[in-house]
């Protein structure tokens, strides 16, 4: 068998580069190699249609081993297990601790309390943790920063009341004053000097890290993938200069560091995104003269977007959240939250808190992603994207660091400014359909509507991501409330959202009707008529197709007896010269005229007094705003 398998190989000569390039030109037919194949991201690089082994020659990410410095595949050498996570808002200890039972029993094994400072009390954390085996899951703590010092005690006191070996606890108690002043514009900076004191309290539990850094906040104000890794690295190096400068041994000032990161829908490239942020943070913590390697290890969350999620169409949340797992899983990350898909508009049910545990234990226990340690080492595009973002990652840590380090960047607006300018972009990008929202701004489903009591859960759980973003779930989430000059901050509006307003104001005022007036070459009409039904209903309105008239005055009247408000006209570039002018002229001025397409007559049919036109080129969002205030709505 062996040596027949070898005869196959020496039957057949591989090609060369340029050999697939001649290939490719001669396909392309003399069209633009690099405009037509060649991808330009938004992370600051080109991605080619290929890769082949010779690309990788001078990468060195490929001679990697995992569980080994700079861990670029991964902290473990033998399985790629991760922490599946639900973090759950504490209202009540009592409620919270039956709720974590219940789900410990349902595949959870790391555990997120959010507790409100003002009610810490050593009682507290006792109902909050009865039957709760420490020793067995991962317990995470998340309190307004001016409280840990006494969680910490409480939380020290618990544990040797019941004799837990500190070597076997995991988790977290988190502290991240820095995350209140880029997204709330607070000035947190005399509560950093509690960090070392943080650290000194928990210095003999190895597995819980008590310093976070909360770059997912940035991931949901739409920061591109680049940028929340290249000012994560830069957050994360703020801590450990700010507490190693306090005199803490830089070891165990690493080794109480961990990253809160986002996933965006990119699905190869968080994958990529991941395994460069473990290979440039074990660089910048050996920096520090750090004696062990582990010190250098940099455990992440990963919690899917918010970003992207919508509230129409809100079951392809699934769909998103689904890949954006999968990036994390096979990207080797520590423990993973899986977002509802429900969240944007109500408090996430059992059902749709049910069906994210289950979608990270489809890929855990029946895909077996948990077996394989980095499965994306040695693909070419991986390896590259790999490369890729760490040089521009660390373009970016290198600039925030000549502005004097991530504190005095934020100090002075340049990280917020910078992702609130990605924000506007990508909004401008969805309003042109530059970017996706499958269901929102493209393919929307023509029947769904909204009912104000899910419009007041839209606003209610926005305000409640601020407020979980903000870091603190205080009443007083004000620390240095008195400071005289607030900091600029990150503004917060998920992808969807223009679009949605738009829908619901136009729920909630008058739906119109548009009618496809289809006539002329039948493949063209037909495409035309679906291109404007979708273009229209992104703003909620009621589209009607047809099958075709033999004349516009036939379609006209079909139209005005359906009741429409809109007609659109549906033919070909060639074809509107014959149609379009009678068809107006006969409508009249009883409904509203369009034109689906931009034919070369443009200019006539203009002079003509014809005036909306869509087409691909035309911004969505703001046509349909027009298109709403010319008919009242």
């Amino acid at each position: 068998m062996s040596n027949n398998r070898e005869k196959l190989f020496t039957e057949f000569t591989a090609p060369t580069t340029q050999e697939w390039l001649d290939k490719i030109e001669v396909d392309l037919k003399g069209a633009d190699f690099q405009k037509r194949l060649v991808w330009r991201t938004n992370e600051g690089f080109s991605v080619q249609p290929f890769y082949r082994r010779e690309d990788l020659a001078t990468l060195k990410t490929p001679d990697a081993m995992p569980g080994e410095f700079p861990f670029v595949r991964g902290n473990k050498k033998d399985n790629n297990y991760w922490y599946v996570r639900q973090n759950i808002a504490v209202a009540d200890p009592k409620e919270a601790n039956k709720k974590a039972l219940d789900i410990l029993n349902k595949g959870v094994d790391s555990i997120g309390f959010r507790i409100k400072g003002s009610d810490l009390s050593a009682e507290y954390i006792e109902q909050l943790l009865h039957g709760i085996y420490l020793d067995v899951v991962e317990v995470s703590y998340r309190i307004c920063p001016r409280h840990v010092i006494e969680l910490a005690d409480i939380l020290n006191a618990y544990i040797e009341k019941k004799g837990y070996d500190k070597t076997k606890i995991v988790g977290g108690v988190g502290f991240d004053p820095i995350e209140k002043m880029v997204m709330n514009g607070k000035d947190t900076r005399s509560v950093l000097a509690v960090g070392p004191q943080l650290i000194e309290k928990l210095k003999d539990y190895p597995n819980l890290r008590c310093i976070m850094v909360h770059s997912e906040s940035l991931n949901n104000a739409g920061a591109y993938i680049v940028q929340e890794l290249g000012y994560a690295l830069s957050w994360g190096n703020e801590y450990l200069q700010q507490i190693t400068d306090a005199g803490v041994d830089a070891d165990l000032a690493a080794s109480k560091i961990k990253f809160y990161m986002g996933i965006s829908e990119n699905y190869f490239m968080e994958i990529a995104k991941f395994r460069a942020m473990r290979l440039l943070w074990a660089q910048i913590v050996k920096q520090y003269n750090v004696k062990s390697d582990d010190s250098c290890k940099a455990i992440i969350n990963a919690t899917t977007s918010t970003y992207n999620q919508t509230v129409y169409d809100s079951y392809v949340n699934l769909l998103r959240t689904q890949t954006e797992a999968m990036s994390a899983a096979l990207g080797g990350i520590h423990s993973m939250v899986v977002t509802p898909f429900d969240v944007t508009y109500e408090t996430p049910t059992e059902f749709s808190e049910r069906i994210a545990r289950n979608q990270q234990l489809l890929l855990k226990e029946e895909s077996h992603f948990g077996t394989i340690v980095d499965p994306g080492a040695g693909s070419y595009y991986i390896e590259h994207l790999t490369d890729a973002l760490a040089q521009e990652a660390w373009k970016i840590f290198l600039k925030t660091e000549d502005e004097g380090g991530f504190l005095e960047a934020v100090k002075k607006g340049i990280v917020q400014d910078d992702i609130n300018a990605t924000n506007v972009k990508r909004h401008g990008d969805a309003a042109k359909r530059k970017e996706f929202l499958l269901g929102t701004n493209q393919f929307p489903n023509f029947t769904e509507k909204f009912t104000t009591e899910h419009t007041m859960k839209t606003d209610d759980a926005k305000t409640c991501a601020q407020k979980e973003a903000s870091g603190c779930c205080c009443a007083n989430t004000s620390v240095d409330s008195d400071s005289p000059v607030p900091f600029k901050k990150i503004e917060y509006t998920r992808l969807a959202a223009d679009f949605e307003e738009l829908r619901i104001h136009t729920e909630e005022t008058r739906v119109p009707t548009a009618f496809m007036l289809t006539i002329g070459n039948l493949a063209m009409r037909q495409a035309r008529a679906q291109f404007s039904c979708n273009f229209l209903a992104t703003a909620g309105w009621t589209v009607k197709d047809n099958l075709g008239f033999k004349t516009v005055e036939e379609g006209v009247d079909a139209a005005l007896a359906a009741g429409a408000d809109v007609i659109v006209l549906c033919s070909s570039d060639d074809e509107y010269a014959e149609y379009a002018i009678p068809a107006f002229k006969y409508l009249n001025g009883r409904a509203m005229f369009v034109v689906a397409g931009a034919p070369a007559c443009m200019d006539d049919l203009k002079a003509a007094g014809i005036e909306n036109f869509i087409h691909v080129r035309c911004n969505v969002l703001e046509t349909m705003r027009e298109y709403n205030a010319k008919l009242g709505i």
